[in-house]
C-alpha cells in the first residue's frame, strides 16, 4: 500500500504541528477522544450493514483495537499528570460526515473513504509530531503510526470490495471527499483539536 498520506490533498499546516507541542495536554485529550470515536465508527458501521459478514469482523477488530488505544492514550495522560476534562467537538469529522451521499450503495462508499481520509490524517500528524515532541510523547506517537497505517488500508479495502463501483468511479470519489477533508484539516480554526485547521490568529 501507498503511504497514508498519498490520498490526502493538502498537508497540515507546520503552524498546527508548533500549537500541538506548545498544548500536548489538550492533543492528549483530544486524542483519548479521536480514539473513542473511531471505535464508534467502527461499531456504527457494523450496525447499519449487518449483512456484510466479512467486514463485520474486521470492523469488530478495528473497534477493539482502537478502544485499546483509547486505554493506551489513558494511561499516559495518568502518567503525565494530565487531568481529565471535557472538550467541545472539532468540526472537522461533522463537516465530512455532511459531505457523505444520503442513498445507498453511495452513503456505505462515503462513509468508509472518509473513515480511510481521517485515519490518513491521523496517521500524517502522528508522523509530524514524533519529530517535533519530547521522548516519551515521541515514542508514543511512533508506537501508533504503523495502526493508523493499517486502517487507512482497511477502510479502503472495504470500499473497494462493497461499493458496486468501477475502481475509476471510486477514485474519483475519494478525490471528491479528499478536498472536503482538506479544507477542513487546513482552513483557519479558532479551535486547537487532533484534527483541527490551522490555528487561526
Amino acid at each position: 500500500m501507498a503511504e497514508p498520506a498519498a490520498i490526502l490533498r493538502a498537508a497540515t499546516d507546520p503552524r498546527w504541528f508548533e500549537a500541538a507541542v506548545g498544548r500536548w495536554q489538550d492533543l492528549l485529550l483530544d486524542h483519548a477522544n479521536c480514539e473513542k470515536k473511531a471505535a464508534s465508527t467502527a461499531l456504527a458501521l457494523m450496525f447499519t450493514y449487518p449483512e456484510d459478514i466479512q467486514a463485520a469482523q474486521r470492523l469488530s477488530r478495528l473497534a477493539r483495537e482502537e478502544l485499546r488505544h483509547f486505554e493506551l492514550v489513558q494511561q499516559k495522560l495518568l502518567e503525565l499528570g494530565v487531568a481529565p476534562r471535557r472538550l467541545s467537538p472539532s468540526r472537522y469529522a461533522e463537516g465530512l460526515r455532511k459531505a457523505a451521499r444520503r442513498h445507498e450503495p453511495h452513503r456505505r462508499l462515503d462513509l468508509l473513504l472518509i473513515g480511510a481520509l481521517i485515519e490518513a490524517r491521523s496517521h500524517e500528524r502522528f508522523m509530524g509530531l514524533i519529530p517535533r515532541l519530547p521522548a516519551p510523547l515521541a515514542d508514543f506517537y511512533a508506537s501508533l503510526a504503523a495502526s493508523e497505517a493499517r486502517h487507512v488500508g482497511l477502510y479502503l479495502r472495504l470500499a473497494a470490495r462493497g461499493s458496486g463501483t468501477s475502481a475509476a468511479e471510486l477514485d474519483s470519489r475519494l478525490v471528491e471527499l479528499a478536498a472536503v477533508e482538506a479544507e477542513r484539516a487546513t482552513a483557519p480554526d479558532p479551535e486547537f483539536r487532533f484534527h483541527s485547521g490551522t490555528p487561526a490568529g
